[in-house]
């Protein structure tokens, strides 16, 4: 078993630039492979997760070429042009991955099966079969998990439908399986969730209209090849934003190149309702997203009831958000992040077991959790499992910056399957963890 070994650090600082964007990897490789002629992504993820997505596309036959460790060469077979994979594809930890490829194969005139490692066995995918099958697709699970059996050759239609739950892999399965259906396809959305699909969609020559929380999707004849550049990972950066907070020198820390969709950036509104200073620099565009220069100064944090609005925007960082909360004056409330119970392990759970272990009080709820800041005072030290999950392991990592002993942290292989180099890149700025 991987184990990370986390040391108290005195100060970080100096500049880093994180990892391509997961989110946008995943979706790059996916549409350059069903448009016509060639696609350079750059700045792609080569994480775990990511290359699980190339290999489905290859298996589709795609052919991809990765030229460079963060470029790669797409030649697209247009939409109709994907043939049956010779064998199960198996996702590997990708959540995202698994849900939209339902959604791609779902459209297609072949049968395909979809699997996964342990832990994405045991995600719910019927949030996804259920609307495709709404849409005439043949699409089944077992229990309600993978693996994901799908029966092809089955015209689809574009319907309106209604999220339960506001959920960006779940809308963008259903729009990528409306680029095939009769008809728009319509999804709306009780709050705001991830655009990448929308704004990526478009960018490959698909009409999508939005209008507040509807996404409208006109089914095209064609995608158009295009040249793509990856963003850094927002959700990357986050644990670094936090570092920041409760550990920068004087000089602060500079995070370079990260990706400010505003439907990613709930964490900075988030953070600075608990008085984080942060300052964003250069705001630029990078292809169809916005990106800027992040520098982060050691903030004196004070709790915060987080609001609901802000959950989905926020949702993948709440790990080491709970760590900000826990290094903060007062109390914090977190409420309707239900969806934290269903993620790479049931993040909530996860993280008030370590919390337990370093001694933050801490109340859980059934959708959230209360926590009670420590303020100026450190954690305790000690051993903690990850359960698996990767943002647990380098979420608990941070926190060994407020820490007087060093903590253990059980179980971190997956950290590749989303951040492949964060230990050796933390260490560049002064977070002391090795994996022993």
């Amino acid at each position: 078993m991987r184990i990370f070994e986390a040391h108290p650090s005195r100060a970080i600082g100096g500049s880093i630039a994180v990892p391509g964007d997961k989110s946008i990897s995943h979706r790059a490789l996916m549409f350059a492979g069903i448009a016509d002629g060639r696609s350079e992504v750059q700045g792609f993820l080569a994480s775990e997760d990511c290359l699980a997505s190339m290999r489905a596309m290859q298996m589709l036959g795609v052919s991809i070429e990765r030229v460079e460790p963060t470029r790669v060469i797409v030649e697209g077979v247009g939409m109709r042009g994907l043939r049956r994979a010779p064998e199960v594809l198996d996702m590997g930890n990708a959540g995202t991955a698994i849900r939209l490829f339902t959604g791609l194969l779902s459209a297609q005139s072949f049968d395909s099966t979809l699997v996964g490692d342990e832990s994405l066995m045991k995600r719910p995918m019927e949030r996804v079969a259920k609307p495709l099958r709404e849409m005439g697709a043949d699409v089944r699970t077992r229990g309600g998990t993978p693996p994901v059996e799908i029966t092809g050759g089955h015209a689809l239609r574009g319907i309106d439908y209604q999220l339960p739950v506001a959920s960006a892999q779940v809308k963008s399965a259903i729009l990528i399986a409306g680029l095939y259906a009769e008809g728009p396809t319509q999804v709306n959305s009780p709050a705001v969730s991830r655009d990448h699909s929308e704004r990526m969609l478009r960018s490959f020559g698909v009409r999508v209209d939005v209008d507040g929380l509807s996404a409208r999707l006109h089914p095209p004849t064609m995608l158009h090849g295009q040249r793509l550049q990856v963003p850094g990972d927002f959700s990357s950066a986050a644990f670094f934003i936090v570092a920041g907070l409760i550990g920068a020198g004087a000089q602060g820390l500079l995070i370079e190149n990260v990706g400010l969709n505003p439907s990613r950036t709930g964490l900075l509104d988030i953070l600075r309702r608990m008085g984080a200073e942060i300052d964003i620099l250069r705001p630029r565009q990078s292809g169809s997203e916005p990106v800027a220069d992040l520098r982060v100064h050691r903030s004196d944090l004070v709790g915060v009831t987080v609001p609901r609005e802000l959950v989905p925007l926020a949702i993948d960082e709440f790990p080491v958000l709970f760590v900000a909360a826990a290094c903060a004056r007062g109390e914090t409330w977190v409420t309707g992040a239900e969806e934290l119970r269903v993620k790479e392990s049931d993040r909530i759970a996860a993280m008030a077991a370590g919390f337990a272990t370093l001694g933050v009080k801490h109340e859980v709820l059934p959708d959230g959790m209360r926590l009670f800041g420590i303020g100026g005072e450190p954690f305790g030290g000690g051993e903690i499992d990850s359960f698996g999950d990767h943002r647990i392991a380098m979420s608990f990592a941070v926190a060994s910056l407020r820490a007087r002993a060093p903590i253990r942290i059980r179980d971190v292989a997956n950290v590749a399957t989303s951040f492949p180099g964060f230990g050796e890149l933390a260490r560049t700025i002064g977070i002391d963890v090795r994996e022993i």
